[in-house]
């Protein structure tokens, strides 16, 4: 690693090269040869990264997250503490896949504490999944969901307000973001 501006903490153990500029690796953090970490970047202790994973740049992970082969996260996600990402819908002890379900997080979407994704899932640009929910389905753009399973429970703006729809119209947020709901699907305008 020759770029000065990533920090890596003295007890992490980070085997890959591929780690963007200004990105933060704090105590406890092991990252795996093959994975790619992008710019400004910030992964907290006691995090796990294995080879098979591509993490796009602004990205926060909190501490306790175990990212497992498949995952493709992308610019400017939050995963909190806790989240709990699959890769094996029908684990086996000693009994390995091929390959494994791709599982994508798309840009600007949260995870809250303690959720729990199921591999192969989509979770939309800007989605937000409220803490300890269990995703067992993709979620849209811009969805709120959170529960046991996740249900829906309305819509959010990119700077974290909830959408009020009240037909297929368009919607302006307090932050001056425009909305159209049409059929269930949410897109900024």
């Amino acid at each position: 690693m020759t770029d000065k501006s990533v920090y890596i903490y003295p007890n992490a153990i980070v085997e890959t090269e591929d780690i963007g500029e200004h990105t933060r690796i704090w105590a406890f953090v092991h990252i795996l040869k093959g994975a790619s970490v992008g710019n400004n970047c910030n992964i907290c202790e006691h995090c796990f990264i294995e080879d098979d994973v591509k993490i796009g740049n602004n990205v926060t992970v909190k501490s306790g997250v175990y990212i497992w082969n498949g995952v493709r996260v992308e610019d400017n996600v939050f995963l909190g503490p806790n989240v709990t990402f699959t890769n094996d819908i029908y684990p086996r002890s000693k009994i390995y896949e091929k390959s494994y379900p791709r599982t994508f997080i798309k840009k600007g979407a949260s995870i809250g504490a303690g959720s729990v994704l199921i591999a192969g899932i989509t979770i939309g640009r800007y989605a937000m999944i409220g803490g300890g929910s269990v995703v067992t389905k993709d979620i849209k753009d811009y969805e709120l969901v959170y529960g046991n399973p996740a249900r829906h429970h309305g819509y959010i703006c990119e700077c974290k307000e909830k959408l009020k729809f009240k037909s297929d119209k368009v919607v302006k947020c307090s932050c001056g973001l425009f909305y159209v709901c049409k059929e269930g699907v949410i897109s900024k305008v």
